[in-house]
């Protein structure tokens, strides 16, 4: 124990935290006070705090997060619907983010409005969890991390807090009840294949093609569609798991048929399923969501070529659920960005 304490008083202030959740170390009666006193002097206690919390007609949350150095994140806990990962389930998903804006500037995204500020830390994307337990009232039994930043670029301190939100001692959330989403690094998706917690992986795919995926997402530039999938086969081969393909629905650039049968003969290659999402608008770019009877024929067309796939009707929407939007507003306010 770096502190000077014994072994075993780590696995105690483990206890404290995860589990009994106290909010400061002086709560911690089983050590010793000079133990207390040092702990508090060395190490902040969850220096995050909720900044703002919006609601939803739908029972949607958005949590905005201000860290210790002042920047924010966010976080969405969303209640189970039909559709959300393919499933319908009485279980509350957390969404969480990996870094603090994003430097890979897909288009259609708030996240990297204001371009990229830092990784987060293994603590603060676990606190995103635990801060959000705390304001509901509820159990979160199911993780995403989907919200601001791109994953696999914080490989490091996501592979640490997956560690504690996984473990036993930690917040004890199954690995197959965790997924992961990229935008498409290959390389870091083959590391996440051999890292030694199962969890899922989701592709922030949003295009079948090089030409619209070009258009739109940046990373296809380094990683093509080619080395992508390549990735793709090497992580089921090693998970043996049904990979989700994200796709998100945006008029005019990547919903129309031949698109959708292009993403068909992707996703039968690949035995995986298909998370279509209607675009959630964006204040200041110019994307607009097809209408639902466009989102059913794109659905429908993966269907009838032997694809699962669903529409998720976006929860949130009324709340600026779409990643980023929050957070940008308000760091805009306080002139960060």
């Amino acid at each position: 124990m770096e502190a000077g304490g014994k072994p075993y008083r780590a696995r105690q202030v483990q206890e404290w935290v995860f589990q009994k959740r106290v909010r400061s170390f002086g709560e911690m009666t089983n050590l010793p006070q000079a133990l207390r006193d040092q702990l508090s002097e060395r190490f902040p206690f969850n220096p995050m705090s909720v900044a703002k919390i919006q609601g939803a007609r739908d029972t949607t949350r958005k949590f905005l997060f201000r860290l210790g150095d002042g920047r924010y994140v966010e976080s969405v806990l969303i209640p189970a619907n039909k559709g959300w990962m393919g499933g319908q389930s009485e279980r509350l998903t957390l969404c969480v983010s990996s870094q603090v804006g994003c430097a890979y500037d897909c288009k259609f995204c708030a996240s990297g409005l204001a371009g990229f500020t830092r990784n987060l830390q293994a603590d603060e994307i676990v606190g995103q969890v635990m801060l959000a337990e705390r304001e509901a009232g509820e159990r979160v039994d199911n993780l995403v991390f989907m919200g601001m930043g791109e994953p696999l670029a914080n490989f490091t301190n996501l592979t640490r807090a997956l560690t504690i939100l996984q473990a036993h001692w930690g917040l004890n959330i199954g690995a197959r009840h965790i997924t992961v989403s990229t935008s498409g690094l290959a390389p870091q998706i083959k590391k996440l294949a051999d890292f030694d917690i199962p969890v899922r992986l989701a592709i922030s795919l949003h295009g079948a093609t090089d030409e619209v995926r070009n258009r739109i997402m940046p990373v296809n530039q380094k990683y093509p569609l080619e080395t992508l999938f390549e990735a793709l086969r090497y992580f089921k081969q090693r998970r043996k798991q049904k990979i989700t393909l994200e796709y998100i629905l945006i008029q005019g650039v990547n919903d129309g048929l031949d698109e959708a049968r292009a993403l068909a003969r992707r996703t039968r290659a690949l035995e995986a399923k298909v998370n279509l999402i209607p675009y959630n608008t964006v204040e200041g770019l110019p994307w607009v969501r097809p209408g639902e009877p466009e989102q059913d024929a794109f659905c429908a067309t993966l269907v009838a070529n032997g694809v699962p796939a669903t529409i998720r009707r976006e929860k949130g929407h009324d709340i600026d659920a779409a990643c980023g939007q929050l957070r940008l507003r308000q760091e805009t306010a306080e002139g960060l960005v």
